[in-house]
């Protein structure tokens, strides 16, 4: 499939590119992002043109991944990126936010675009997971609609170190969309 761009209210995604390797190299630079993402640390310049040139083309060619950086909607700097892509059988997301961008909603909103699109493209259940005490992380997964569904024991192999992780998922239904298929949830007991 080929690179395209979505639209929300204040952002444009679209495939990162040559020209955003300055940028994605500089946000990776920032100590939480390489806390928390499954990125090299130290994070050099070569990673961000490996990951730009290689990876995000790779994943858009394969149908496995698609990943945009989001932008002002009016124009400006890299903001951060979200992915969508496969884990087995099933579809998550993924993403990181520029320091200094951070905390206005940007990167709910640009995981609300790329599920939109997801759902519109057929995918029925979107995954979100992160490290265990990835407060932020949760937060924007929260914000933008998913439901946590718990904690997964030892299912993150990071530098070297089995780690616990969260869970959500998000469905067409919990944005008011329709999805190809019938949901039944499992019926509630009653205390």
């Amino acid at each position: 499939m080929d690179p395209l761009s979505l639209r929300s209210d204040r952002l444009v995604l679209r495939a990162l590119s040559g020209a955003d390797v300055d940028a994605v190299h500089a946000a990776c630079q920032d100590p939480e992002i390489q806390r928390w993402v499954a990125v090299p640390s130290p994070y050099e310049r070569q990673h961000a043109e490996y990951f730009v040139a290689q990876l995000v083309t790779e994943g858009w060619r394969t149908d496995t991944a698609y990943t945009f950086g989001f932008f002002p909607r009016r124009g400006g700097p890299l903001l951060g990126a979200v992915n969508l892509h496969r884990r087995g059988g099933t579809w998550e997301v993924g993403y990181w936010a520029v320091p200094e961008h951070r905390g206005r909603g940007y990167t709910a909103e640009a995981v609300g675009a790329l599920a939109g699109w997801a759902f519109e493209q057929g995918v029925e259940r979107l995954e979100w997971r992160a490290e265990t005490g990835n407060t932020a992380s949760r937060a924007v997964a929260e914000r933008a609609g998913f439901v946590v569904e718990g904690t997964l024991r030892a299912a993150l192999l990071s530098r070297g170190v089995l780690r616990d992780v969260w869970i959500g998922s998000l469905l067409p239904s919990d944005l008011g969309l329709s999805g190809a298929h019938a949901y039944l949830p499992a019926q509630r007991a009653h205390d």
